[in-house]
């Protein structure tokens, strides 16, 4: 089953993650989530958090074909998640001067 999940314009990618093949693996994220080891930052649900990170496997829940999260970032584990997501709030200081992330990445 196909997924509808939305991509940010400007997607934030980690240091071990393949541009060339960016395309193919939103493709396997949408149809077989199971298969991608990666890691993915999204735009948080709820009022109270800015941003989550996850493991792309989650992605196969149900409630995802409901609620297609807004994907800003991609990471191949973990600890570059983090990295990708501490890049995110240094942009956003530099060219904001606050921590609004979710306006950040909305606009």
């Amino acid at each position: 089953m196909i997924r509808r999940l939305h991509f940010s314009p400007k997607l934030y990618l980690g240091e071990s993650m393949d541009t060339v093949k960016l395309d193919k693996l939103k493709k396997r994220l949408s149809k077989k989530p199971l298969l991608v080891n990666a890691y993915v930052i999204t735009i948080a649900s709820n009022p109270e958090n800015q941003l989550e990170i996850y493991d792309a496997k989650q992605l196969a829940q149900s409630y995802y074909l409901k609620y297609p999260p807004h994907i800003v970032g991609l990471a191949s584990d973990y600890r570059e998640a983090l990295e990708v997501l501490e890049r995110i709030v240094q942009e956003c200081l530099k060219e904001r001067g606050d921590c609004r992330l979710k306006e950040f990445l909305l606009c």
